[in-house]
């Protein structure tokens, strides 16, 4: 910036430093409530206030407000008792299925400061879930000429709770031909399996009807029964057999709905209908019914809906091949869901210091945002960029948030307003990016003197002038704005001829224009020198001077005299 005549500060020199940003600062520790779900809306989590060392009223001034990577906000703040309360009913098991431990992370943020202080709620679980069976009634088909002691397995019941809320035991109606066993797998899942007793005669009892009762542990205990049809048959002596034990697929995400993705295949030696094959699920979710259809005939199986990996990414399932008589073996199929990079990098955008002072320090931080990508691997690593030659930089600080701080000296008078574009995009093949846009105004500070034109000025006027006739005007332009850009016009104090300035001259403060207070008389009076001064309003106040040299011109005014 060009150095002005006498430009300064009128006041002397004053420092002016505004903080916008502060250092990031992360927090070691972590924060960890516990809230049971079904809870009502505004239950009580936490003393949010009390563990952030704050006053409750200090939240709303402070700006502390709850960021998370989900779109869905399962607590709130209470601004009145600084309280950290449920925003809404939470089902412990549509957030963590049947983990044993359901931990909700989120952050709060205090904007002030643009600190991140990392929370951890665990969600624990009530006994709000029945353990039920998939189906109502369980069909089983013995042959009469089995041998007591055989075990025939039996559809177990499913409980979303966990830990003793969830399935603990099974229960047998009392009957004298069959009782119950119970398998534990290495998942801790129970099995059960109904256990021949005694030689079955199908002459004396064709069907025997039977009811298995699960309950789970929680108290009071809850508990749901299916039935069990037990059909007596002719002799079946070669159970179906499957060409693998286990089946496993590996499908992309976007394959279109029907698609087939394996068969699976089994042989019965028998004949006849005793070699006749279906297939059938056998442990299968109710979800997974409505996504995966297998032909009871061929042992297609096929899509029903579109697989989508950031919902699930693996598929576990039971099937069974049964002849005729009833006959039935076992196997399990995997599927494996591949990434594909269909999810565009999001940008959010936490906090935007809308407005900068131009004498901002470098390095303040400006706006604080974070980046997510639903994709996985090399799809969902997202990296951000902005455009070169921007007073700015990116920062990364902590689980894909970003800063965006000042690296450049800010001039309002060059430019008043940066328009960002933050472009985010993943590493996939072909990438995909996003861009958002943010404004960032540049406030004006009193970084500029009032300017003449001129550093002096030679003025000429008449003698026997009107007293109050205008005689010259001055300008002075100041590049500031608004209050910073008020100028106003003084003379500096004077005197001439014993006689001070403001006597013979004056100023209008606000336009500038001289007046003339006496009609000058060029043989009494022929020049005069003056000083003006331009003064902003800004705080503190800045200004320049500029040289005023006023003649007086004669006139033929006096006649001649003769002296002797």
């Amino acid at each position: 910036m060009a150095a002005q005549p006498w430009g300064g500060d009128c006041r002397g020199f004053v420092l002016l430093s505004i903080l916008l940003g502060t250092l990031w600062e992360a927090w070691a520790g972590r924060i960890l409530y516990s809230v049971s779900e079904e809870t009502d809306k505004g239950s009580f989590v936490g003393d949010i206030a009390k563990d952030l060392g704050l006053e409750p009223r200090e939240l709303a001034e402070r700006g502390v407000r709850i960021v998370s990577k989900g779109k869905t906000q399962l607590f709130a703040l209470n601004p009145r008792s600084g309280s950290l309360v449920t925003a809404g009913r939470i089902d412990r098991e549509e957030l963590c299925a049947q983990s044993p431990r359901c931990l909700v992370n989120f952050n709060i943020l205090m904007e002030d400061k643009m600190n991140l202080y990392p929370i951890d709620v665990e969600i624990i679980d009530i006994n709000d879930n029945v353990p039920r069976f998939l189906t109502e009634e369980i069909n089983v088909k013995i042959m009469e000429t089995a041998a007591p002691g055989v075990r025939f397995p039996l559809s177990e019941a499913g409980d979303p709770d966990v830990g003793t809320n969830s399935l603990q035991s099974y229960q047998l109606s009392p009957n004298r031909h069959f009782s119950l066993a119970v398998q534990s797998g290495d998942d801790g899942t129970k099995y059960p399996e109904l256990v021949l007793e005694q030689l079955l005669d199908r002459e004396e009892e064709r069907v025997h009807h039977l009811v298995l009762t699960a309950s789970d542990g929680g108290d009071p205990p809850l508990s749901s029964t299916a039935r069990i049809q037990v059909t007596v048959v002719d002799v079946n002596d070669h159970a179906p057999v499957f060409s693998l034990p286990q089946y496993q697929v590996t499908v992309p995400e976007n394959v279109p709905v029907g698609t087939r993705l394996l068969t699976i295949h089994a042989i019965d030696l028998d004949e006849g209908v005793n070699g006749e094959v279906t297939y059938s699920f056998r442990k299968i979710t109710p979800k997974l019914l409505q996504m995966f259809h297998l032909n009871s005939l061929t042992g297609e199986l096929s899509t029903l809906e579109g697989l989508d990996y950031e919902e699930t990414a693996f598929y576990e399932m039971e099937v069974q091949a049964q002849d005729g008589p009833g006959s039935l073996t076992k196997a399990k199929v995997l599927i494996t869901v591949l990434d594909m990079n269909d999810n565009a990098p999001e940008v959010t955008v936490m906090s935007l210091s809308s407005s900068v002072p131009e004498d901002t320090p470098l390095g303040t931080v400006i706006a604080l945002f974070y980046l997510q990508d639903r994709d996985s691997g090399k799809n969902g690593e997202v990296t951000c960029t902005i455009p070169e030659n921007l007073p700015f930089k990116l920062e990364n600080s902590i689980d894909n948030y970003y800063r965006l701080v000042t690296t450049k000296n800010l001039d309002r008078e060059t430019l008043s307003m940066y328009n960002v574009t933050l472009k985010a995009t993943d590493g996939g093949t072909p990438p995909l990016s996003r861009e958002t846009h943010i404004s960032v105004q540049v406030a004006d500070t009193n970084d500029n003197p009032p300017t003449f034109p001129h550093s002096s000025y030679s003025v000429y006027i008449p003698e026997n002038n009107p007293r109050g006739a205008s005689i010259f005007l001055v300008t002075a332009q100041d590049h500031d704005s608004e209050e910073n850009a008020q100028v106003t016009y003084s003379l500096a104090e004077d005197t001439i001829q014993g006689a001070p300035v403001s006597s013979y001259v004056s100023i209008n403060s606000d336009t500038g224009v001289l007046y003339a207070l006496q009609s000058f008389d060029y043989e009494q009076l022929r020049e005069l020198q003056l000083r003006v001064t331009a003064r902003d309003s800004g705080n503190p106040p800045l200004c320049s001077n500029t040289s005023l040299n006023l003649f007086v011109l004669d006139q033929n005014d006096n006649a001649p005299e003769i002296l002797y």
